[in-house]
């Protein structure tokens, strides 16, 4: 048997695996390449790290150290993006939250949590009243005083990885989207997001001449850790204050972009503001709803390459990708077809396979349905505070992703349906479960069930089927107010129809029965 003591691993040959020596190398290597560019300023990557070191300065004033939870909710600016380094070189927990979330839901999530303080941009709509912890806002700008303003002052010297004792610390915290109703908190480790990232660097071929365009956001499983291996790349960040077509348009332009990913609502944007296009080709990594023939068509004209990508936040953003590369078929809608599917593992994906109730794989044909279940090392390390619904999510050593697909004879996923009732509008996901309960508060309802309905451009949007008290009329645009005042805007209903709702001898709800009644009249009701 082999057998060499003095083999053994040693604190000189193996060190914590993390993102966070993406940085330390660039600013070795890339020093004075261009690396952050937001509005009409660009930072060096030595400047970036300058940026990160005042950060991280200034938390460590604030009390900030090993294992405290920092959260951020911001739009993608330089400060978001110099967070994911400045927090976990404290041996702190990065925690980005969603800006479209509400005020309670905020406050939920820093109080389940435990944040020590919340850094907040501007424009982000947020009652600070009944939040428990030190809010504070940032500047409005590069050159501003009016908040909290690290783009200027000493530089004092960091060491990014002195913190970093063991590659399997927490590195971030991420919040789902409330699929059961309340979100979990996700923990990522130092080792599973320097993976991940690694691995997107290789699937979206990201290289030192790569620019890419912040239109994911930031604060979705830290931009699906773009935000770590771009850097990786010592490519150039382009940050982007808000989704906007001519916005995009113009900074693709400016800044010569080669890249971005986001939802395919924002593609549809795009289709919609541009009608030719003289820039070069954009590479585009998308998710969350299938892509259609009239989307890759106009796409194409426009100069964009779509790339399929899968994942949820349990895995650090995609875990397969499908990229027909430029030998894809040249008809647009067979090129479709194939880009409906969910592809195959990332390299660093460990097992991508569907399963029956039984737990054995179900036959590659293309027909058979079974769940998604994946293992390796860019899973998370398991929810926040919810021992039991982790032990749940990898029973049988497995993560169960509760998503519904089928195997095809090529290795390719493709998923046919949804578990949970799990809503994907334009990208954000959010359960039926929680809509359903905000509609059972108003008084005037007796039930309410709430489906998935297809959408030319969302993708899927929830409408909302309600059975009255005493079957009396309601006012539906009165209702939707219920709802708005309630809800965040993704998640209220677009539709309401009122009636009695077919239920089982047991007094079940029949959602199968809604889905294809909503499908049926989304359907009829598009052009």
């Amino acid at each position: 048997m082999f057998h060499e003591p003095h083999l053994a691993p040693r604190a000189v040959t193996c060190q914590p695996l993390t993102p966070l020596s993406f940085l330390a190398r660039a600013v070795d290597v890339y020093a004075e390449r261009p690396a952050v560019a937001w509005r009409t300023d660009i930072w060096t990557y030595a400047e970036f790290n300058d940026l990160v070191a005042r950060m991280a300065h200034w938390l460590r004033d604030q009390g900030v150290g090993p294992g405290d939870v920092v959260s951020v909710m911001a739009t993608n600016r330089p400060e978001l993006l110099a967070a994911h380094y400045a927090v976990p070189a404290l041996g702190a927990v990065l925690n980005t939250v969603n800006t479209r979330l509400d005020t309670e839901e905020v406050r939920y999530i820093l109080e389940h949590g435990g944040s020590s303080l919340l850094l907040v941009d501007p424009t982000v709509a947020v009652d600070p009243s009944g939040i428990q912890i030190p809010v504070h806002v940032l500047c409005s700008g590069a050159d501003q005083s009016d908040g909290v303003n690290f783009f200027s002052g000493d530089a004092p010297a960091l060491d990014l990885l002195a913190a970093v004792h063991d590659e399997n610390q927490p590195i971030a915290l991420n919040y789902t989207s409330g699929t059961t109703g309340r979100p979990k908190g996700v923990v990522y480790t130092h080792r599973g997001a320097q993976l991940n990232a690694t691995s997107n660097l290789a699937m979206m071929h990201f290289t030192p001449e790569t620019r890419y365009l912040w239109t994911l956001p930031m604060f979705h499983c830290n931009g699906w850790t773009h935000t770590w291996a771009l850097t990786a790349a010592g490519g150039l960040h382009v940050c982007l204050d808000k989704v906007d077509p001519a916005l995009i348009v113009q900074t693709i332009a400016e800044r010569a972009v080669t890249h971005m990913c986001c939802a395919p609502v924002v593609l549809y944007m795009l289709l919609d503001h541009m009608k030719a296009s003289a820039l070069s080709r954009v590479r585009v990594g998308t998710g969350g709803a299938t892509p259609t023939p009239a989307l890759l068509a106009g796409l194409d004209e426009l100069g964009f390459d779509l790339t399929h990508l899968y994942g949820l936040t349990e895995s650090y953003g995609p875990a397969t990708i499908n990229d027909p590369g430029p030998h894809g078929p040249p008809d647009v809608a067979q090129r479709a077809r194939l880009l409906a599917r969910q592809g195959r593992r990332h390299c660093n994906t460990g097992k991508v396979a569907v399963v029956g109730v039984d737990g054995a794989v179900v036959p590659d044909d293309g027909e058979t349905v079974g769940e998604i279940v994946l293992r390796g090392n860019t899973l998370m390390a398991g929810y926040y505070r919810d021992p039991e619904a982790t032990e749940k999510a990898f029973a049988g050593g497995v993560f169960h992703t509760g998503d519904l697909a089928v195997m095809h004879p090529d290795g390719q996923i493709e998923i046919r349906d949804r578990a949970k009732d799990i809503i994907i509008s334009g990208g954000e996901n959010f359960s039926s479960l929680e809509v359903e309960s905000v509609l059972h508060h108003h008084p005037d309802i007796l039930l309410a069930a709430v489906v998935a309905a297809p959408h030319e451009k969302w993708g899927e949007t929830g409408w909302a089927f309600v059975e009255t008290r005493g079957g009396k009329p309601i006012d539906t645009e009165a209702l939707d107010a219920f709802c708005r005042a309630r809800l965040a805007g993704f998640k209220r209903p677009r539709r309401f129809i009122v009636g009695p709702l077919p239920k089982t001898a047991t007094g079940k709800i029949q959602k199968f029965q809604l889905r294809e009644q909503a499908k049926e009249m989304a359907t009829h009701e598009q052009p």
